[in-house]
């Protein structure tokens, strides 16, 4: 099962996933309480200005539902290509 979580409202969630054609669920984590939990909320930095964010994760649970293999810290478009990797290695 696959299952995104974001801190965007609903609505907007709702427009991403119709234009991408996402088939799993886009679950909405406006007041970042999943995000804290996870430990994805990060101090970030633009155009030396530094915030609160979220860092893109991917967590793979293994069929009794622990977190088998955490992906984070590298980019966007090498991101689905790690997850898919470890996806593979957890079976």
């Amino acid at each position: 099962m696959v299952l995104g979580i974001s801190p965007d409202k609903p609505s907007a969630l709702k427009k991403f996933k119709e234009k991408f054609k996402f088939q799993f669920p886009l679950l909405s984590d406006e007041d970042k309480s999943a995000a804290r939990q996870f430990g994805v909320l990060k101090e970030k930095s633009m155009y030396g200005r530094k915030y609160m964010g979220i860092e893109r994760t991917t967590f793979v649970m293994d069929a009794g539902g622990k977190i088998a293999a955490v992906i984070s810290g590298i980019k966007s478009d090498e991101h689905a290509q790690a997850a898919l990797s470890a996806l593979k290695a957890e079976k």
